[in-house]
């Protein structure tokens, strides 16, 4: 299809393809693979040049890690590396708890696995692009979404060599909480706040050092320790605004601040040289009214943002796209999605998107705002945190939530033979 020249020294490519997927996330590949698998035609475009951006959700719970065995992909895929937690705990004052025992959960892997979401996206790119019907364009970053009649038809991008437009059966927007997509579609967001800002860093991790990743609290300080085995992945964790004054404080109190919480740290934390290697995550709460519009649909976190707490938000973003493939599979295929087609992954997955965010909120009010006002003791310690430590059997509860949320999906799309979709009719490097 032939489109005139934006500016003079500006092309514009057209294409067309059944499933535009803006943003190349957890949620936006796993879609674009599990369509492909089943024989449909589809592009996912991701604005970046690579998937190497720090400080991303690395958690990959049991039930992400089940989806996996069920797409015949474990083995190889833990064979990439990766450090297994099969608990996970916390730590105030001296006060230890396991809050979370996943070696009796109903599934092969009984841990969370830590891998880089860098290697994650590049794992699920590998095998998506066995499936002649998947498509991946990097440095394309959506800014507009194309509307006739009040139909979503696609989208328009901007890359390197031009401006890419795709007009697609279906769009899906997974291009996270700042989604363009939400935004160009004037969807209604409803905010439930999140009281919380997180500082993310690493620090290099000592053979001496405790081997337990764990949620400390001391002093109205909260900070995780992610044990990545040559270094330890921190999430310092604030009260909502707060960096401003923590940043006019200086760098060498902040660095304090840390041993304080961690002792163990004292002496390394030199290795924060500069702000810059500290990365601010404002963190978010909130969740679209209605997620789709006809030809639209938004998943992940351009659906219903999560905060950081439980590293839930991956593995809730890769159900939403399981549930989207197994909805939308066969229509798309047959060039014949219905709004009421959407409107059934929203009805499939707003139970554990409202399930999720309301144990969040309810974890930073009761837990997370009394610790960082110094209200958590000892002598005040939450009673399910007492239970845990008393009762042990307990600690189930939290790891089947944590481990497999409130609605784990499975694969139900269908994988057609890899083969013989070799004659896809789109190709993304093909100009008109």
């Amino acid at each position: 299809m032939q489109h005139e020249n934006l500016q003079s020294n500006t092309s514009t490519e057209t294409v067309k393809t059944s499933c535009c997927v803006a943003g190349g996330g957890p949620a936006g590949m796993m879609l674009g693979f599990l369509l492909a698998r089943a024989g449909v035609d589809v592009l996912v475009l991701e604005k970046h040049a690579d998937f190497l951006r720090d400080f991303r959700g690395d958690t990959v719970h049991p039930s992400t890690l089940e989806l996996m065995y069920e797409l015949g992909i474990l083995d190889d895929f833990l064979r990439r590396p990766h450090q297994e937690l099969p608990e996970i705990g916390a730590l105030i004052d001296d006060f230890a708890v396991t809050v979370a025992d996943f070696s009796h959960l109903p599934t092969h892997c009984k841990f969370i696995a830590l891998m880089p979401q860098w290697d994650f996206l590049n794992f699920i790119a590998e095998n998506a692009k066995v499936f002649p019907k998947f498509h991946l364009r990097m440095e394309a970053e959506v800014t507009e979404l194309l509307s006739e009649n009040g139909l979503v038809v696609g989208v328009r991008a901007k890359t390197p060599d031009g401006v890419l437009e795709i007009r697609a059966h279906l769009t899906v927007g997974a291009d996270g909480r700042h989604s363009t997509v939400r935004a160009q579609a004037n969807m209604e967001i409803i905010d439930l706040g999140a009281p919380i800002d997180v500082l993310w860093m690493r620090v290099s991790r000592h053979p001496s050092d405790p081997n337990q990743t764990l949620g400390r609290f001391r002093s109205g300080k909260i900070m995780v320790t992610l044990d990545r085995d040559d270094y330890w992945q921190c999430a310092y964790v604030i009260s909502k605004g707060a960096f401003g004054a923590i940043q006019q404080k200086g760098l060498p109190a902040f660095r304090e601040n840390i041993e304080g919480i961690a002792p163990f740290l004292r002496g390394r934390t030199g290795e924060l040289k500069s702000w810059d290697d500290i990365k601010f995550l404002s963190v978010a709460v909130d969740r679209l009214r209605t997620w789709s519009r006809p030809g639209l649909l938004c998943i992940g976190d351009s659906a219903h943002a999560m905060s950081p707490i439980g590293g839930v938000g991956i593995n809730l973003a890769i159900q939403d796209a399981v549930a989207a493939a197994n909805i939308l599979a066969h229509p798309l295929s047959q060039g014949a999605v219905t709004a009421e087609d959407l409107r059934q992954v929203q009805k499939r997955r707003d139970f554990p998107t409202h399930m999720t965010q309301g144990f969040q909120v309810t974890a930073h009010k009761r837990l997370i705002n009394p610790a960082l006002e110094n209200r958590t003791s000892l002598e005040r310690l939450p009673l399910p945190l007492k239970l845990l430590k008393k009762f042990p059997s307990l600690r189930r509860i939290p790891a089947r939530l944590l481990g497999l949320g409130f609605r784990p999906e499975h694969i139900h799309s269908p994988e057609v033979n890899r083969h013989a979709t070799a004659g896809s009719r789109f190709s993304p490097t093909q100009k008109p």
